[in-house]
């Protein structure tokens, strides 16, 4: 399928770019640095309170926090003590920007959590250095989130969606119960038998996995989809109009080889289901949005128009249109691009296996 300029600008640019939180009550010095980053290639959101700023961040999880110290209502101060008061947000760097010269007032800004300041008037390229500066250090402790979040994921699928075959007569002897209700739902089969792809697959990648050592290709089985047309196979689903269209596909894998004897030899294969509707719903849940901004979102990501969502979902471009401004709202940005980035970013938190 051919991308929109949307999508190819998002995965080429937007969806790796850092995403900043930008807190000041005074919109003159918002729109300052709004400009300065989106020109640098951030991803800019931006909060005019402290109320707003604690959303902001606990719905987008943003790379860096630009706090104001001195806002009416929840100071900056204060903002900053509860994002690290809470274990979501705690990790978050956050640089004051303050007027407030005084040695006290930058003692109370490191000691509410800042890790850094700059004051007023604000100087873009300043900005701009220090940012980096910190977003280093954050960059290598999501990577290092990532990696433990993967392990995770693994000791997750172990525990919760895996079965044993015993070779050479394809025996299904083990599986959790997900794997129960998976392999029922995908393939209709129960214990003790195999569904016949599986075993198929099995028996073509395991001598080599044996010998070699190598993992092979993953088996994706793909489940009709719901609230599409069915179609020939090998061909794309088309979306019935007023429906949305939900894939999911159950994705296994050879994990190893966990017993060999005089007869035969078992191989434990994980499964994870990989669904839009998961998808959307834990946008919904995460961002805060309804139901059908989420849909909305979701569509924007994939590099949909408004009137491919108006099509997809049964109403109008304009109706697209409303939805889009609402989700905009939340999430504090101003443009289809920043709304996606904050939403891929989100998703990949939440569902890495997830094929944007």
């Amino acid at each position: 399928m051919e991308t929109t300029p949307l999508a190819r600008t998002l995965r080429e640019q937007g969806a790796n770019s850092d995403l900043v939180l930008i807190v000041d009550d005074v919109p003159d010095n918002l729109a300052v640095l709004h400009d300065a980053l989106d020109e640098s290639g951030y991803t800019v959101l931006i909060a005019t309170s402290g109320e707003q700023a604690l959303q902001r961040a606990a719905q987008a999880r943003p790379d860096i926090v630009l706090l104001d110290a001195m806002m009416p209502g929840i100071d900056g101060f204060e903002v900053a003590r509860r994002l690290k008061a809470d274990a979501a947000t705690a990790h978050i760097p956050i640089v004051f920007m303050t007027g407030l010269t005084e040695t006290e007032h930058l003692v109370a800004a490191l000691e509410a959590g800042g890790v850094d300041y700059v004051t007023k008037p604000i100087k873009p390229k300043e900005v701009l250095a220090r940012m980096n500066v910190h977003l280093q250090g954050a960059r290598r402790a999501r990577q290092d989130a990532r990696q433990a979040g993967q392990a995770r994921n693994a000791l997750d699928a172990f525990g919760y969606a895996s079965i044993t075959v015993r070779l050479p007569e394809g025996k299904l002897i083990w599986q959790t119960a997900l794997a129960r209700e998976l392999l029922q739902r995908y393939c209709d089969t129960r214990a003790p038998e195999t569904p016949p792809v599986v075993l198929e697959w099995l028996r073509r990648h395991a001598p080599e996995a044996r010998q070699q050592g190598i993992e092979p290709p993953a088996l994706s089985i793909v489940r009709p989809s719901v609230g599409a047309t069915p179609s020939a196979a090998g061909q794309p689903q088309v979306p019935s109009v007023g429906a949305t269209p939900t894939t999911s596909s159950l994705s296994l894998r050879l994990h190893r080889q966990t017993g060999q004897d005089d007869d035969g030899d078992e191989w434990m294969i994980v499964m994870r289901e990989i669904s839009d509707t998961a998808v959307i719903e834990a946008m919904s849940l995460s961002l805060k949005l309804t139901a059908r901004e989420a849909e909305v979102l979701y569509w924007v990501v994939k590099g949909k128009t408004n009137k491919d969502i108006g099509e997809i979902l049964g109403s109008s471009p304009a109706t697209a249109k409303k939805h889009l401004e609402r989700v905009y709202v939340k999430l504090g940005v101003e443009t289809r691009t920043a709304a996606a980035g904050v939403a891929i970013k989100r998703i990949r938190e939440l569902q890495p296996q997830f094929e944007i």
